[in-house]
């Protein structure tokens, strides 16, 4: 009796599990391709030739072209520090690494707007320079910057905590040089956190709209990105527009998805072997 009541919850539970994901994952998701295709690929790919379509997926590929190497270097920096030396105040360096994770992207972009705006801190020197960083590349790209910031740190800190120093230390004491054991033995040790970091940090980069959004101003075919684009092609009621560049962002998530699998499978046969 106890073993058919058991059963019985059990699949109730996953019956719930299926029907939450049905309607927050699946059936969106479904339906955003419906409709993107419902007229015929022609009306899709025609969507493709628009100028403020392809700029858009351009200055997207742009800022994610620009942001992706900078986040790895500060990362990579950042992870070698935390895991390879004793650092006072360790807990709360790893804290405002993790601060992106916790603070609304739109809060971001605001505290860039007060710092680099007309009337923010910089505001004055930013004139007087004729610089121009909000309503503009190079704000969306520090927004950008600033919302990828912990993955790149957050992926490669546990794996050369979990390495350890000793093969480091063994390269050195046979004369090896920095550049020669970061090259040859740090980097195959942290390859797969490291890239696992990257996929994700392209990922969010692409997709990213709250931050983007404040200091971009959205203007369209100068500082409007794929996600901006959407938004911007659905209040114009462009549907067909919005859905088929979402179906693009939404095929770069399920590209990311797939490496970021092919690169766990890797990390676990690896641990296996």
């Amino acid at each position: 009796m106890r073993k058919s009541n058991n059963a019985g919850v059990k699949q109730v539970l996953i019956g719930l599990v299926i029907a939450y994901l049905a309607l927050i994952l699946f059936i969106p998701a479904i339906n955003v391709f419906y409709q993107a295709f419902k007229y015929g690929l022609a009306p899709f790919f025609a969507n493709f030739a628009k100028p403020e379509f392809l700029h858009a997926i351009q200055l997207t590929l742009i800022i994610a072209l620009i942001v992706v190497p900078v986040n790895a270097v500060f990362g990579l920096c950042a992870a070698w520090a935390i895991a390879r030396h004793k650092i006072p105040g360790r807990a709360f360096i790893i804290s405002i690494i993790d601060l992106p994770f916790s603070i609304s992207p739109v809060v971001a972009g605001l505290m860039l707007v007060l710092l680099y705006g007309r009337l923010g801190i910089f505001g004055p020197l930013l004139q007087f320079t004729n610089i121009k960083i909000i309503f503009a590349l190079p704000g969306m790209i520090i927004a950008t910057a600033f919302v990828t910031l912990p993955f790149v740190a957050r992926s490669v800190i546990p794996v050369l905590e979990e390495t350890g120093p000793e093969q480091e230390e063994a390269a050195k004491t046979l004369g090896a040089k920095d550049w020669q054991i970061f090259w040859r033995v740090t980097l195959p040790n942290i390859r797969w956190g490291l890239l696992y970091g990257l996929i994700l940090t392209n990922a969010r980069a692409m997709g990213e709209f709250g931050a983007v959004a404040v200091v971009s101003g959205n203007i369209i075919g100068k500082t409007q990105t794929l996600p901006l684009y959407v938004e911007e092609a659905y209040k114009q009621y462009q549907t067909q527009a919005a859905f088929s560049a979402a179906v693009l962002l939404g095929c770069l998530g399920v590209i990311t998805l797939i490496l970021k699998e092919i690169l766990e499978r890797k990390t676990t046969i690896k641990d296996e072997a």
